[in-house]
């Protein structure tokens, strides 16, 4: 089989921490070679360095279909064939479906709407598609966007294409239809370096898995050589077993309510409530008005009715602000446009919740304290690298969701709402956020899990409610419910 693409002792130091030492990868033509790993171990820096985003310490190599290229750039490795679409697509909000499969496309006469509308159509339909070519970006779900994503890879004629956790916002008819995509680029030839922490997915369709553990490639071969508990271990370096957490004491004092909350067209009449030790799972399909329930008591979006109340009384949250103060704290879907500022450093990123408790003489920050407390949960989430001045754009996807739950915790929060908290992190951090979760209930907070994943939402809460089009479609207890009876509550 041909080789698209090898690298050789690819190393990257950051501020004297070694993030990659000495990887060897390679990826063949019509296969999905799995990359796999906790997060921190490498795997973005990996694939910036082969998108010539990170230039690699001295001493590495790639080669591309079987020529060197000494110095990767973007460009270098666009015009070379290689694609990425990333945890945080990279599209243009503002600008149609077409628009944006066509978008930076130079060919000899796209230059009119009827010729970018026939070539995405043509791309599109090579994917087995029918989508609003009119559409306007920013109006579509994040799993749509993650399919024109592929489809402008697919139009700039990409011979190797990266996929960074490609389903975290897909719903389950999405992800088949991923799949098929996958299968049919495989057989036009199209590498593809796919990189997820969903084992399932991983087994489903990828050839090659290669492991990488805190910077260094562990080991590389075909899935069929591989189990669920042997790939856990590998990733990481012990045994690692994922067990269902005891389900929480309910006293019955009544800790948050939502009643008859509505906010068209998103949702209407939402009723739920979490008593003291409890943590409540949200779930549903995508579009069934999930994280629109929870940016409306955040006070990201006006409510038509409805109350909210804390403890008894009525919380008057006109805005994030008045939430925060509150005590009611909001980790978004998307951490990328919603939840972190990017540019930003870790410490500032972590201490942007709660200004007050880093004010030193004169109500000026201190940075001795701001530092501190950035610390302080750099520490106990394990956040890699642990440099409070790192930008928070430079670390991987998980780390970017442990520094996200530390500002929200920073925030000393009375209500903790965590919408799709585990999405594209891998089993290691994924156990631990749930064992705060639990901890944070434990300590007589409210806390509100929303998540797509049935394991997760099953392991995690006592009580399950299941939305479906903006309503309640029925509420489970956590000990009773099964992934058969959600999934028919959501689908009826």
């Amino acid at each position: 089989m041909e080789e698209l693409l090898t690298t050789r002792n690819l190393s990257k130091t950051y501020s004297g921490v070694r993030v990659l030492q000495n990887v060897d990868f390679d990826l063949r033509a019509g296969e999905v070679h799995a990359l796999v790993g906790e997060n921190g171990a490498g795997k973005t820096t990996l694939i910036k360095i082969l998108t010539g985003v990170v230039r690699p310490d001295a001493g590495g190599e790639i080669s591309v279909g079987g020529v060197p290229v000494p110095n990767m750039t973007p460009l270098k490795s666009r015009q070379m064939g290689i694609s990425a679409i990333y945890q945080d697509i990279s599209l243009f909000s503002n600008l149609s479906v077409a628009e944006n499969i066509c978008a930076g496309l130079k060919r000899k006469g796209l230059h009119n709407a009827r010729s970018v509308r026939d070539t995405a159509r043509g791309t599109l339909a090579q994917m087995g598609l029918d989508m609003d070519l009119d559409a306007r970006m920013g109006d579509v779900s994040l799993g749509q966007q993650q399919l024109v994503a592929i489809a402008r890879a697919i139009t700039f004629n990409a011979k190797i294409l990266i996929m960074d956790e490609p389903t975290a916002a897909l719903s389950s008819g999405e992800v088949e239809m991923l799949y098929d995509i996958v299968k049919r680029l495989k057989a036009k030839g199209l590498g593809i370096i796919y990189i997820s922490h969903k084992f399932d997915e991983i087994f489903a369709i990828a050839d090659r898995v290669t492991v990488l553990r805190d910077g260094h490639l562990i080991e590389t071969g075909p899935v069929s050589a591989y189990n669920r508990q042997k790939l856990i271990n590998l990733i990481a370096g012990k045994e690692l077993l994922y067990t269902p957490y005891a389900r929480g004491q309910s006293g019955g004092e009544r800790l948050f309510e939502v009643e008859g909350l509505t906010c068209e067209p998103h949702f209407r009449d939402i009723s739920f409530h979490v008593d003291r030790g409890e943590v409540l799972g949200i779930t549903g399909l995508v579009g069934a008005g999930r994280s629109e329930v929870a940016q409306c008591v955040f006070g990201l979006l006006k409510p038509d009715a409805g109350t909210v109340r804390l403890n008894g009384r009525v919380l008057g949250i006109r805005n994030a602000r008045d939430a925060i103060r509150e005590g009611v704290c909001y980790l978004p879907e998307d951490r990328h446009t919603q939840g972190l500022f990017m540019p930003m450093s870790v410490r500032e990123n972590v201490n942007v919740s709660n200004y007050r408790k880093v004010l030193g003489r004169f109500r000026l920050i201190s940075p001795r304290a701001e530092n501190a407390a950035a610390l302080a949960y750099i520490s106990s989430l394990s956040v890699k690298p642990a440099l409070p001045d790192a930008p928070v754009h430079r670390l991987s996807g998980g780390n970017q969701q442990k520094v996200l739950v530390g500002r929200w915790l920073n925030a000393e929060p009375r209500v903790f709402i965590a919408d799709e908290v585990t999405s594209g992190v891998d089993v290691a951090v994924k156990a631990e956020i749930h064992r705060l979760l639990r901890s944070l209930a434990d300590d007589g907070i409210a806390v509100v899990l929303i998540s797509s994943d049935l394991d997760e939402v099953l392991a995690v809460s006592d009580r399950i409610v299941v939305m479906r089009r903006g309503a309640l479609a029925g509420e489970l207890e956590a000990k009773d419910a099964t992934q058969e009876r959600i999934l028919e509550l959501s689908m009826l």
